[in-house]
């Protein structure tokens, strides 16, 4: 296969040192040419904040020495291309070989690798640095095979495990309860207190939810004006939002203060205004933006932090134990995948197609034999033997000679016989058979 992986990610190594590998989507074409050039006849690069992993395909003449030289030369140029050796040390990188690294892609792409578990946008983000490299044609038959199959394992992760459900961040969390309350959101009044980081990324997930009313306040009331000019919703000046408070059925308060920012009366004076019709209150600050005593309140249900971190941590354990089942699916499209790396040799390619030509001719003849007499039989199966050999006899020379084809080139030819006539391998094997991690 000669693929190689050379990468650094959040379990090797902390984000001030991931950093220094980092590169944008500008810089990604100049360094995928350059590994080219040098290295690679395929190449491929994902960077995110969490992780830089190259995958690279050797062959032919890059392939001088041993894999493991081109993978410490290809890391020494992307180290000093990025001015990092004095940050980066060798226990942060890692390198990985042939289906190993496969396996690793796999994981990455169906979120089971990442920092959070299920991680919804890893799949997205290999998918555009993958059309980044296909548009600055430094893939081929190769990697593209590879990471088509990836992009496949991330989409069955998502669709046939519960790999990415559940709330695992306290803004989502959040949202979620409020769903499991009231079921349905999208005729119910929801103020959010602070227009901050924290409250705009709930406020797009409570408008992913179906929310239509959403009031938003906030200190600054310029920042209240610019979110709901984004999201849409209803400004409510800050010194103001107690007024509102009895017609809202969720506040989800997240503002930076010294004290609590809402106490027991406004909530008191509320609840009788609404006759008692309950109220749900999410405490996102820290400090405590809401007075721990509404709590005591009948109909009146208040969720802090740890609350919260409660619900995500039983959503990520639920998500852990989607793992299997996603090593199982890795597994099995692994194994599609040798097959298909096996099928580009040539010696199994032209003994694949014998195979077919000859049980077509022995259907044939056996079909048609009868109405031959004994003598002509024997010269039958001679002669059609022979027509077959000399069909197959061009085709089969030239696959093995290549005619001065490059490797790539001679597994692209390989791979349009195989397409054409309906050849494939059937064996069951293992796919982490006879590899090496790191050499």
């Amino acid at each position: 296969m000669n693929l190689i992986l050379i990468g650094i990610n959040h379990r090797t190594a902390p984000l001030e040192i991931r950093e220094r590998l980092w590169l944008s989507d500008n810089e990604l074409p100049a360094a995928l040419a350059q590994l080219k050039e040098k290295f690679f006849t395929e190449c491929f690069i994902v960077s995110t904040c969490n992780r830089t992993e190259l995958y690279g395909i050797v062959n032919g003449s890059k392939a001088s020495g041993s894999r493991q030289a081109v993978a410490d030369a290809a890391t020494e140029m992307l180290l000093e291309s990025r001015s990092a050796h004095d940050f980066i040390r060798k226990e942060h990188l890692y390198k990985l070989f042939d289906f190993h690294a496969a396996t690793h892609l796999f994981k990455v792409a169906s979120g089971i690798d990442s920092m959070v578990v299920g991680d919804i946008q890893i799949l997205g983000q290999v998918k555009n640095h993958y059309s980044l490299a296909v548009d600055q044609n430094a893939t081929g038959v190769h990697l593209n095979r590879l990471l088509q199959t990836a992009l496949h394992v991330g989409k069955r992760a998502r669709t046939e495990t519960g790999i990415t459900q559940g709330a695992v961040s306290a803004s989502y969390a959040a949202v979620e309860l409020a769903t499991k309350i009231f079921t349905n959101l999208s005729d119910k009044k929801i103020l959010l207190i602070g227009a901050g980081e924290t409250g705009e990324l709930t406020a797009k997930n409570l408008i992913d939810r179906g929310i239509s009313s959403l009031f938003i306040t906030n200190r600054t009331q310029a920042r209240a004006e610019e979110l709901v000019n984004k999201l849409d919703g209803t400004v409510v000046p800050f010194d103001q939002f107690e007024s509102v408070l009895l017609e809202m059925d969720v506040v989800i308060s997240s503002v930076t203060a010294t004290g609590h920012i809402l106490g027991i009366e406004p909530i008191r004076r509320s609840l009788k205004a609404r006759s008692n019709t309950p109220m749900l209150l999410i405490d996102l600050g820290v400090p405590r933006n809401i007075d721990p005593i509404v709590n005591t309140l009948e109909n009146v249900f208040l969720y802090d932090l740890d609350s919260l971190s409660k619900i995500v941590s039983r959503n990520l354990d639920r998500r852990r134990g989607e793992v299997a089942a996603i090593n199982a699916i890795i597994l099995e499209e692994l194994t599609g995948l040798r097959h298909w790396f096996e099928s580009l040799q040539v010696g199994p390619t032209i003994s694949d197609l014998r195979d077919l030509f000859e049980r077509v001719r022995s259907d044939e003849v056996k079909k048609h034999i009868n109405r031959f007499a004994t003598q002509d039989r024997e010269l039958l199966e001679l002669v059609t033997t022979r027509i077959i050999n000399k069909l197959l006899h061009l085709p089969s020379t030239n696959l093995k000679n290549g005619n001065g084809e490059s490797t790539e080139e001679q597994h692209h030819r390989v791979s349009i016989v195989r397409g054409l006539f309906g050849l494939r391998t059937h064996q069951k094997i293992n796919p982490l058979s006879e590899d090496s991690k790191e050499e």
